[in-house]
């Protein structure tokens, strides 16, 4: 039974984190425990320690740690598959994921590129948009 999905994509301008947080309020409005790494990964870090390029070690592990160990917990990956190539970051969740023998279901956001095969192998189904997502969860419980 799913219940806790861990949301991976690229982090890397308001956009697409904003895209991502759609498809969390999606998946919470309909009772799934979610984490999202930029909204949930750096809970009780200082908000000092977060700006900049400085960020410390210890910081960084706690991030690393709090990211790994969601992932673990987590029933199901949603992945974001979009820009020129899949994000490095979402591709060691995906592999991650596979490895844990967990489902992946990808949203491509109606982008047509050529993706990773190695990566795509590893996801078990792919949507265009968020409201296709819970139709899918429901065929994997």
């Amino acid at each position: 039974m799913i219940k806790k999905i861990y949301i991976a994509g690229p982090l890397f301008n308001r956009h697409e984190q904003m895209y991502l947080e759609e498809i969390a309020k999606e998946l919470e409005g309909n009772g799934y425990d979610c984490f999202l790494p930029h909204r949930d990964a750096a809970i009780g870090i200082e908000e000092s320690e977060l700006k900049g390029t400085d960020m410390s070690q210890e910081t960084k592990d706690t991030i690393f740690n709090n990211d790994l160990n969601a992932l673990d917990a987590a029933d199901l990956t949603v992945a974001l598959l979009t820009g020129q190539d899949i994000d490095s970051g979402t591709s060691a969740e995906i592999g991650h994921t596979f490895a844990k023998e967990k489902p992946v279901i990808a949203i491509n956001a109606n982008e047509r590129r050529y993706r990773n095969l190695f990566v795509e192998g590893m996801l078990t189904v792919t949507v265009n948009n968020i409201d296709q997502l819970i139709p899918e969860i429901k065929k994997l419980n």
